[in-house]
């Protein structure tokens, strides 16, 4: 993985990934999916609730953006003692170098009780359990932006783009030419600089605002 990559789980779309365990006669059945959006993570939350409706508990925690981030996430204990499930969770979801998962920890109680630190430890056993034979991809963190130029150095730019892992989103023919180009943002900065060679300054390069992953 490098810095303009993240992992993905690598699983068809409607499609989850499932391991479970018994600690101390408590059964911990752990649901994966992959979860582009909160609202994405909420639907298998539900989807996952629906299906063990007769359980004690289904915990679950999720990060809906790219792995290590903090700006799309969630998590609840579903009625365990406060901060011994969620959590504990998130805090591998987060640290899993793993990005757009959701993970639902379904427990049946066995009749012993487990205690605070008992619980921590089987619900973070219970997702790290299923990370370790989780499937994933690799995902490239994109960037558009919009260059402008003179048709005479069309031909050039195109001959340059897969150097640079460039592709073409749309382009537009008028006066000059602009092209809507996608690449890691990673190259971004050596593709301005090479555009502003060529051309001796005469481009306009616009930068979409936020990076997106392909």
């Amino acid at each position: 993985m490098t810095a303009d990559t993240y992992r993905v789980p690598d699983l068809a779309p409607g499609t989850f990934h499932r391991t479970e365990q018994i600690i101390k006669k408590s059964r911990f059945i752990t649901s994966v999916a992959h979860t582009k959006t909160p609202e994405e993570a909420k639907q298998f939350i539900e989807k996952i609730r629906q299906e063990f409706a007769d359980a004690t508990h289904n915990c679950w925690a999720f990060n809906a953006s790219a792995a290590g981030s903090t700006t799309q996430i969630g998590a609840s204990d579903d009625g365990e003692p406060h901060g011994t499930a969620g959590k504990p969770m998130l805090t591998v979801l987060v640290h899993c170098e793993i990005g757009e998962l959701t993970a639902v920890v379904t427990r049946y109680f066995g009749g012993t009780l487990l205690g605070t630190g008992g619980l921590v430890k089987a619900y973070q056993s219970s997702v790290r359990q299923a990370l370790e034979t989780l499937p994933t991809c690799e995902k490239v963190i994109v960037r558009s932006l919009k260059v402008t130029v003179e048709h005479k150095f069309l031909a050039l730019i195109l001959r340059a783009l897969p150097g640079f892992r460039g592709t073409i989103k749309c382009q537009e023919f008028g006066m000059d030419v602009m092209l809507e180009i996608e690449m890691p943002e990673q190259e971004i900065e050596k593709f301005s600089s090479m555009l502003n060679n060529m051309t001796s300054g005469a481009v306009l390069i616009e930068l979409q605002e936020e990076p997106t992953a392909d």
